[in-house]
């Protein structure tokens, strides 16, 4: 078995879809659409590995802005970028670009170098070295 994809409601697909393939370099499905639904996603890809994540909006979907990541079900996206270097210089041009980083690189007791940064839509995405 292995993980096929990760969906993720968004309030506005575009923007998220921009961040990801921007700063995470990943390719991008043509966008579904189910009209009758009100719904509409995308795919993305990374380069290595099968797991996808599917981007999902629908006008119903709500939030609670303020406990996101932080009640129960998904806490966060882990993404590896590769090295430590390239988990510093992607975190420098994420704050550069005015996201908020939540957490600063660091290695974790575990072992794990990483960062995490809120995407547009406050998503914790952990940016980990290999």
């Amino acid at each position: 078995m292995k993980i096929d994809h990760i969906g993720i409601w968004c309030e506005d697909i575009e923007r998220m879809k921009d961040f990801y393939t921007k700063y995470f370099a990943c390719r991008v499905g043509e966008i579904y659409s189910n009209p009758a639904k009100k719904y509409s996603s995308y795919f993305l890809s990374f380069s290595s590995g099968g797991a996808r994540v599917e981007l999902m909006n629908r006008p119903d979907i709500t939030e609670e802005p303020s406990r996101r990541g932080m009640i129960r079900g998904l806490a966060h996206l882990g993404l590896t970028v590769g090295s430590k270097y390239e988990v510093n210089e992607l975190v420098e041009r994420l704050r550069a670009d005015g996201y908020t980083i939540a957490s600063e690189c660091r290695t974790t007791g575990d072992g794990y170098y990483e960062a995490i940064v809120l995407d547009p839509e406050g998503n914790r995405v952990e940016v980990c070295a290999e």
